[in-house]
């Protein structure tokens, strides 16, 4: 598991906001892709972090490749609430 960093990139805060707001799917896999909206999302590194960082995870078990709703995990919820760094 790769380890959480403290200021995550906009665009995973918004994926895992989506993804609190119950917005997002994912399909069970070892390597899962992730669709916002029914639509799939355009950055999948990006999604594939979120799930290897254990920051979401399917809401329910799936067969392989089936997509499935997707929850926060904890961690997850954990990083939506980090305040950001302030500028110096």
């Amino acid at each position: 598991m790769s380890p959480v960093p403290s200021d995550l990139p906009q665009r995973a805060l918004a994926m895992l906001r989506a993804a609190a707001n119950g917005r997002a799917e994912m399909t069970c896999s070892c390597e899962p892709d992730l669709f916002i909206d029914g639509l799939a999302c355009c950055d999948q590194v990006t999604a594939r972090f979120l799930a290897h960082a254990n920051l979401i995870c399917p809401a329910r078990p799936g067969a392989i490749g089936q997509r499935v709703p997707v929850r926060l995990t904890p961690a997850g919820h954990s990083a939506l609430t980090v305040e950001p760094l302030e500028a110096a």
